[in-house]
Parts: C-alpha cells; sequence; structure tokens
C-alpha cells in the first residue's frame, strides 16, 4: 500500500522579502477587472488581473499594490485576507503565492511554483480556507497546509486514484470533517484530525462528478455542482437540492453569515437554509460583466471585468463605483508622450500583422497626474489603434493609426475625425469591406504627418497642416505590394527624408524633395540588417537612424548616402569591445527588438522581449539593464517605450501592463533660466546623485566649494548632467555649500546655483 506519494514532492517553505521600488517607480495599472474580493480590517481588498487595491470603508479612500510595491505582475487566481493575521493572500495561476503584511511589506512563496515534480499546468492557486491558524490551498494538484503564524508549508494532500494529482476547487472545514469539491473527483471527505489524513485512503468519496464549490454558512455545507446545482449536505452523507441555476455560476462563497452566488450579470446573498435575502440583476448605467462577488452588511460588492468594484447596499440601487485610478486595460500596445501628458493604445494584432480577430480596445490619456479613459463607442469605432504621433507643434493634436480602419484625429482629448474611404482618398485593399491598414507615423518639421498603408500601391502617405493628403508609389520598390506582409515602422530625419519598414522586403527611404526612393535588405552585399523584420526606427540628437529587428540591431551612420547611386549602403551593428577576447561581440545579437528610443542626454533605451536596455550614446555602453527579476516590469516583453523630454519619465508598456521610471535624462532648455539641482539639501545617508536640470545642450557645469576649489566639471549632452557628490570620483566631498556655475556653448547665458551637503 502506497501511503505516502506525498513525499517526494514535500513543500520546504521559501519565504523571500520582495523588494519595494517606490522611490524610482511608478505603476500605472488597470483596475477595471475584479477578479477577487476578500475583506478584513474595515477594508475591502479585491485582486485585479496583476495586482490589487484595498477601500478602506471608514475614510473611502483606494490604496493600490502592485510590482512596484512588489508583486510578481504576474496573473492573478484567488485572494484572501486573514482577519487573525491582519494579512493579505495572493494566489497566482502559475503557483505563486505573495502574503502582504500589515507594514505593507511582500513576501514571495515560490515553493509550489518552483517545484518541478508538479507539472506547470497543475500549479494553479483556486482557493484558500483559513482553519485554526492554517491556511488550506486548494490547487490544481491538490490541497497544500500553510501556517500563517510561522509562515511554513505543512503537509500536502495528493487524494486522487492512487494518490494522483486532482484538482481542488475549494475546501471548508466542519468538524470532524474536511471537505473538498474536485471538478474531476467530486465532493471528498476525511477526518478532519486524522493523524494520517495525507493517506489518500483516509479521503471518501461522498459524490463523483464535478464540483466547482463546497462552502460552510453557519456549520451548513452547501455544495456547488458543475451544472450549477446547489444541494446541502445533510448529516452523514446525504445531498438534498436546494437549487439550480440556468445561468454559469462563477462565484460561490460564504462569508460571515451570508453565502454569495455570482453568475455573469447577477449577484445573489442567500442565508442559513439557502433563503435568498437579497439580489441584483442589473444596475442603472453599468453595463457591465461580472468577475467576482462578495456580499457583507447588507452590502454587495460587485467585481467586474471593466468598471473595477460596484458597491451596492440591500435596500437600494445607489451604486457607488469603487476603482483607483488608471488606463482602461493592462495590455498596452503603443505609446507617445509629450510634456506632461502621454497617451496609450491597446491595439491587438500578431507578430504577423494579423489584426483578427479584431479589438475594440479604447484609447487613454494620462495628462497633469490623472487618468482620462476612452471607451471603444468614444473613438469613433476605430479598432485596433497601434500607433501614436503628437504634433510637436501642438500637443493636443494627436494622431493614431488603425491597422484595419485608418487615421483617427484627436483634439484636446476628444477624437474628432476617423479617416477612411468615405472621407479621404485612403482605400481598403479588400474590395467591398473596410480594410485600411495603417501603422507607422511620424512628423516632419514642416508638420506634415506622413504614415504607411499596407497592402496597397500608393502606401506612403502625407497629411499636410492644413488637411490635405498626398499619396506616393512605392512599387518602384517593393513591386508586390498586395503579398507584402505588411509596412510597419516609419522614421522622418531632420532634411525630411522618409524611412519605413517593409517587413518582407527591408528599410525604404524616401526623399521627397528628389522624388526618389531606395531600399536595402538582409540580402548580402546590400543594407547588412538581420532580417527584413523591422519593428523599430528612431533617429537620434547625431541624426543616425537605430533600426531594431526581430533578429537584431543595425544602425545607419550616413542617412544622407542612403540615395546615393554611387555608394554601397550598409547599416552597421555596434560591435561591444571585448579587453579579453580577440574578437568584439555584436550588441543585441539575435534579440527581438520592439522599439527603440533616444532621451535628452541621446541616450538609448531599447525595448526587447527579453527586457529593456538603457545604452549610451554610441551604444558601448549598457547603463542599465531592466527586467522581472531587478525591476518592477511586470513582464519582459515590452512592446514600446515613451519618454517625457522635460521630466525625464520613461513609460514602459509591456504585455502585463505600464510602468513608468523616474529618469533623470531630460530635453536640452533653450535657456538657463529653470536651472534646479535635487536633491538640496543632500541629508546624511543619500547614496544616489545630484541631478542639476534645466540646462541648455552642451553647457558647461562646474562646481567648486565656497572658497572656489573645482570639484567636478561636465559638459551636457541634454538638459541635466549628475554628479555623484564625490570630487573627481576619487572621494565623496565633506558637509557645506557648493557652487554649481553654468556657462552656455556660446558663453552668452550664465547661471549660478547652489548645494547645500549634510554629511
Amino acid at each position: 500500500m502506497k501511503k505516502h506519494l506525498f513525499s517526494f514532492i514535500f513543500l520546504i517553505s521559501f519565504v523571500v522579502s520582495a523588494q519595494n521600488f517606490e522611490n524610482n517607480w511608478t505603476g500605472h495599472f488597470s483596475y477595471v477587472t475584479v477578479n477577487s474580493i476578500t475583506q478584513g480590517n474595515d477594508k475591502v481588498y479585491a485582486a485585479a488581473e496583476n495586482s490589487a487595491f484595498s477601500y478602506d470603508l471608514s475614510t473611502l479612500q483606494t490604496e493600490t499594490i502592485s510590482t512596484i510595491q512588489g508583486l510578481s505582475g504576474e496573473n492573478i487566481s484567488t485572494s484572501y485576507y486573514s482577519e487573525e493575521q491582519d494579512i493579505f493572500i495572493i494566489g497566482y495561476e502559475n503557483g505563486l503565492l505573495e502574503i502582504i503584511t500589515s507594514d505593507d511589506d511582500v513576501l514571495t512563496l515560490v515553493d509550489i511554483l518552483n517545484k518541478q515534480n508538479i507539472p506547470p499546468d497543475r500549479k494553479r492557486i483556486n482557493h484558500f480556507n483559513e482553519y485554526d491558524g492554517i491556511l488550506y490551498i486548494s490547487s490544481d494538484f491538490g490541497i497544500s497546509e500553510y501556517n500563517l503564524e510561522t509562515l511554513e508549508f505543512g503537509d500536502s494532500f495528493f487524494i486522487g486514484d492512487g494518490g494522483s494529482f486532482v484538482s481542488i476547487a475549494q475546501t471548508t472545514i466542519d468538524p470532524p470533517f474536511i471537505y473538498a469539491a474536485s471538478p474531476e473527483s467530486g465532493i471528498l471527505r476525511a477526518l478532519f484530525n486524522n493523524t494520517n489524513i495525507i493517506n489518500f485512503e483516509e479521503w471518501d468519496t461522498l459524490s463523483g462528478g464535478n464540483f466547482k464549490g463546497i462552502q460552510n454558512l453557519n456549520n451548513q455545507i452547501f455544495c456547488l455542482r458543475g451544472d450549477n446545482t446547489v444541494f446541502q449536505l445533510e448529516t452523514g452523507t446525504g445531498f438534498t437540492q436546494v437549487a439550480s441555476f440556468g445561468q454559469s455560476v462563477i462565484g460561490f462563497k460564504a462569508f460571515e453569515d451570508l453565502l454569495t452566488v455570482v453568475f455573469s450579470n447577477r449577484i445573489a446573498a442567500y442565508s442559513a437554509n439557502f433563503l435568498l435575502e437579497a439580489q441584483i440583476n442589473n444596475i442603472p448605467d453599468f453595463d457591465y460583466t461580472l468577475a467576482s462577488g462578495l456580499a457583507f452588511d447588507d452590502t454587495f460588492y460587485l467585481g467586474t471585468n471593466e468598471f473595477g468594484i460596484l458597491e451596492v447596499p440591500f435596500s437600494n440601487n445607489q451604486t457607488n463605483q469603487i476603482l483607483p485610478d488608471g488606463p482602461i486595460l493592462n495590455t498596452p500596445f503603443s505609446l507617445a508622450s509629450s510634456p506632461g501628458q502621454l497617451w496609450v493604445n491597446f491595439g491587438d494584432i500578431t507578430v504577423s500583422f494579423n489584426p483578427y480577430p479584431l479589438s475594440k480596445n479604447g484609447i487613454s490619456n494620462l495628462k497633469e497626474g490623472a487618468w482620462t479613459n476612452i471607451p471603444y463607442s468614444g473613438v469613433l469605432e476605430a479598432n485596433d489603434l497601434v500607433n501614436i504621433s503628437i504634433n510637436p507643434d501642438d500637443a493636443n493634436q494627436v494622431y493614431m493609426t488603425s491597422y484595419n480602419k485608418g487615421l483617427l484625429k484627436i483634439e484636446e482629448q476628444t477624437p474628432t475625425i476617423l479617416y477612411d474611404d468615405s472621407n479621404s482618398p485612403l482605400e481598403s485593399f479588400l474590395p467591398g469591406s473596410l480594410d485600411i491598414r495603417l501603422y507607422g507615423s511620424d512628423f516632419d518639421r514642416d508638420g506634415n504627418l506622413w504614415f504607411v498603408q499596407s497592402r496597397v500601391d500608393e502606401g506612403l502617405i502625407r497629411l499636410s497642416p492644413g488637411g490635405s493628403f498626398t499619396k506616393f508609389d512605392i512599387t518602384d520598390v517593393i513591386t508586390d505590394t498586395a503579398s507584402s506582409l505588411a509596412l510597419s515602422e516609419l522614421a522622418v530625419s531632420r532634411e525630411g527624408y522618409v524611412f519605413f519598414a517593409g517587413v518582407n522586403d527591408g528599410l525604404v527611404g524616401y526623399r521627397p524633395n528628389g522624388g526618389d526612393f531606395n531600399i536595402i535588405s538582409d540580402v548580402e552585399g546590400n543594407g547588412n540588417l538581420p532580417t527584413n523584420n523591422i519593428r523599430a526606427l528612431t533617429f537620434d540628437a547625431n541624426n543616425r537612424l537605430w533600426i531594431g529587428t526581430l533578429e537584431g540591431l543595425r544602425v545607419l551612420f550616413n542617412v544622407g548616402g542612403f540615395f546615393d547611386e554611387n555608394s554601397d549602403v550598409e547599416a552597421q551593428a555596434i560591435i561591444i569591445s571585448d579587453d579579453e577576447a580577440d574578437v568584439g561581440q555584436e550588441l543585441l545579437e539575435s534579440q527581438t527588438i520592439t522599439d527603440i528610443e533616444v532621451d535628452g542626454s541621446n541616450n538609448k533605451w531599447i525595448a526587447t522581449t527579453a527586457g529593456v536596455f538603457y545604452l549610451s550614446p554610441n551604444g558601448q555602453e549598457t547603463l542599465l539593464n531592466f527586467t522581472k527579476d531587478n525591476s518592477p516590469l511586470p513582464s519582459n516583453n515590452v512592446q514600446d517605450i515613451a519618454i517625457d523630454d522635460f521630466s525625464g519619465t520613461v513609460y514602459f508598456a509591456t504585455i502585463n501592463g505600464l510602468v513608468a521610471y523616474n529618469g533623470t535624462s531630460t530635453a536640452p532648455r533653450d535657456n538657463l533660466e529653470e536651472v534646479y539641482a535635487y536633491p538640496n539639501p543632500v541629508r546624511p545617508g543619500f547614496e544616489g546623485s545630484v541631478t542639476i536640470d534645466g540646462l541648455m545642450a552642451n553647457a558647461n557645469v562646474k562646481i567648486t566649494d565656497i572658497e572656489g576649489n573645482l570639484v567636478y566639471e561636465e559638459t551636457s549632452r541634454g538638459g541635466s548632467i549628475q554628479w555623484d557628490t564625490t570630487a573627481f570620483g576619487k572621494y565623496k566631498v565633506r558637509s557645506g555649500v557648493y557652487l554649481v556655475i553654468i556657462t552656455s556653448d556660446d558663453q552668452l547665458d550664465t547661471a549660478v546655483s547652489k548645494i547645500m551637503i549634510v554629511r
């Protein structure tokens, strides 16, 4: 008899305290979808898709917790608040567990996640049940005990046939028994105090089949079968049907003296003997779909997919929406920033540029610290919005390209025009249906918006400031446009040269003043691209074109020479010198690059599917490398980057949410009237660098002590520099007042600032 099959996957408690990133990062997660609701400590706790928030019932304030505070950013499956221990517990689809303490520390439990003997598809956490200080964790492999006082795992129960894995949806305890509901094995029961409960043979099957819930309400056991029938388990092993629902039940939870039953559009509360106390079938002004729900204190808390939590008292329909500020979704696709604002869209096309099934997601705008969300109905029904261009001469005018519907114009946060085949020269590439596939776009210095359309001969288009469209035939360089997969990114040089990417064909350049095209590719001797599949095009401060592809990085150093018939045009790899090797290494070789952005110091932020790289102007030095393991990035798959040049804030759009890094490199100013240093004063214990901001390009910055002794000197690349508070890197300077003397490149502007240092 195999009584100890559990032993070969025994869980050893391994608790890690997660790092808090609040000093340098900001989270911009969406909380509209609430997958789990729990209550305690006079607060309602809500688990969203990959973050969480609490709602204080006394102060009516919300507080968020995300990767910034140390959460993993993975998909949350369930949550629970322990009143006795004053902790909030989160379970994930991948088996990870996280505990948020009363001090807001995040403790990470990786035991289940890392256990190799448990298959990945058997690690999902389904439910938490606390009894006498022990947390019973229902998962897709069985049941585990976790001691909330000692923070240690106890036994694990594998109670399928022969001690095999079996999915457990919920557990409950009514001494002397512990009960388990399984979608695979029905209702199981064992003696709670049985010292051999880890033996699967000690568990009895009370009813076979598919059961997805079991709850104890005032010592009455109610079971939810997979066909949405509810039974009461009578003394002994008898089942009495108490309800049968024509809708699928998605939530089944007993709390205090009520059992909450949740459907996709309805929520109901039952008391002892399964007596209906209250229900809600609809809420005026909210077209919701439910994902979770909880009833207590004669109030419903509806966890929706679209509106966060809706709080509705039993006695009336007065609805209170509980929703922390944030964007519409946690799947940002494209970003664009101007001073003080950020635009986000959520287009959902595949890596092979297929927009189907069409996504109808709306857009979001962050301005002066507050989010404005515009739903699909408010963007003139423009679906699959994939690229954003902010007019550099008027930041209130924004254009977004749709990979199905055309060109959307936004003014003062309001979508005003959707250009398509009915009101512009844009034409569908499919006769008889609307399919206008626009992607990359950029403004030139004359205020013209350039953009590309896939699958048509006139694939390059210019929209003038006056609203006139001009289309350019590209068949000189891409002969079979109908079969070409797509035209992707576009960037305009300082001379007005337009470069865009043909995903099957390579890099195309167009010179408007000459009317000529040229193209380079991955063919040897004609371009040196690692692949024709280009996903990022960006000009830096030196007018060099940085090219990101699905298989690596290239730089076009001579943009003007691209159109010279007498010269071979080659994009160059950046080779990182290695003192210990004879041959250097290619920067980001074979990496999938999704975006490249240039900050005020001409440094490069590069988004990849393996995190973010921050490079020096020439790419020879990696200044920072952010991944999910060392930063609050909720995913290593970073879709896009945007930089606020005046604040230095760098936004990262990942497939699991949006976060921002408080960068220090800003755009150069036109004068020295707003020079300032921070932090100032520098207090004891500070180990970072002082940022001196508000500089002109190429300004000379000298820092001296009060007696005039020079301790630091640098020429600015952008609008800021950083001083590590050392004397030329040799030693930390002593306490005192230090003068910052700034002179413009032409020596016509000067400014003096002071920094107080206290050691």
